[in-house]
């Protein structure tokens, strides 16, 4: 289960206008609107593509935990129910964050934007992410176990409180922090198999803690002017491209090191194949920080286009690794 920060009918004096051009094909106040299109936009606003990397991680994380395969209708529930919350935590963020969105280029044909049209209403999209949340907490609850449930539920929560409304508008440390919302996931697979948490599943969390960081700071090197008219204080609006260099590869590093630790638990095998991603990851994390280097060094374009090169990087990376996480579960040998 990754960004996110008043609540209202409308954030006041956001700019966002409450009511909308009435003659405008799709606006909420005006006119009847289509099926599909309202569909097609509950379906944007729970970021689909985000939801899939955050799946990515969920079922490595039950088979571990089951050292095979658990059941396939836990494995079911445990994804639609994960799914559910995480599209509940992206919807209630669109919801919240619209002003904001609505001023940057990356964000203004969101659903409740659209260049001011909007296609959903504010009160649409919080019921919205409200009954998600809701059928989320039933199904995990019901189908697999409580605490997966709850799990599920501290992620929606810590998402909206803590990096929402909390630290995304106030803090560069918002996306280090808050970011943790990203990686209950994993503890929700793996609750949903053995019905508590152990210390694999937190060295697991800590992973994706760390990579989060370097992930989207590369992302918001490419997109700082966005950010910046948006007054979001992102580390790469408030830092030197340097000085987000120099962190996102101590991040880095730190990552590598967590994904090791998991070698005991994962094997052998699972501990070479982390160790010769780890490497990659981190050659690409230096040539970022060398390039960026380069660049202020001689005022030119050195590190143009190096940053997404590692963000698209860091998601092949991290499929990667919790493939081998899932595979190595599997394997017969290759343990400890």
């Amino acid at each position: 289960m990754h960004s996110v920060p008043g609540v209202h009918g409308v954030i006041a004096g956001s700019g966002v206008p409450e009511t909308l051009d009435p003659g405008r094909p799709g606006s909420p106040d005006g006119g009847r609107r289509q099926a599909g299109v309202v569909v097609r936009a509950l379906v944007a606003l729970t970021k689909p593509r985000i939801i899939e990397l955050l799946l990515v991680t969920t079922v490595p994380a039950m088979l571990l935990a089951q050292r095979g395969l658990p059941s396939l209708q836990l494995v079911l529930v445990t994804l639609v129910g994960g799914t559910l919350a995480a599209g509940s935590a992206n919807t209630i963020n669109c919801y919240i964050d619209r002003d904001i969105d609505a001023l940057m280029k990356r964000t203004s044909r969101r659903p409740l934007v659209v260049n001011g049209h909007g296609t959903i209403k504010p009160w649409e999209a919080l019921a919205w992410g409200i009954t998600l949340g809701a059928g989320s907490t039933l199904l995990l609850g019901l189908m697999a176990n409580w605490l997966a449930a709850a799990l599920a539920d501290a992620a929606i929560l810590f998402y909206i409180f803590v990096y929402t409304l909390l630290l995304k508008r106030r803090s560069p440390a918002n996306i280090v922090i808050g970011g943790a919302a990203g990686c209950f996931p994993v503890l929700v697979g793996w609750a949903a198999v053995t019905g508590t948490v152990s210390l694999p599943a937190v060295v697991l969390f800590a992973v994706i803690f760390l990579w989060t960081p370097p992930h989207f700071w590369a992302l918001a090197m490419k997109f700082r002017k966005d950010y910046a008219a948006a007054n979001v204080p992102m580390l790469p609006v408030v830092a030197t491209p340097a000085a987000v260099a120099r962190k996102i590869l101590w991040y880095s590093y730190a990552m590598v090191a967590a994904t090791l630790v998991l070698a005991p638990w994962a094997g052998w095998i699972y501990g070479v194949l982390a160790a010769a991603l780890g490497a990659w990851f981190l050659a690409e994390a230096h040539r970022l920080d060398a390039r960026v280097r380069a660049d202020e060094a001689d005022g030119g374009n050195a590190a143009k286009g190096a940053p997404m090169r590692l963000f698209h990087l860091s998601i092949a990376y991290l499929t990667l690794l919790f493939a081998a996480v899932a595979v190595t579960a599997l394997l017969p040998w290759g343990h400890w």
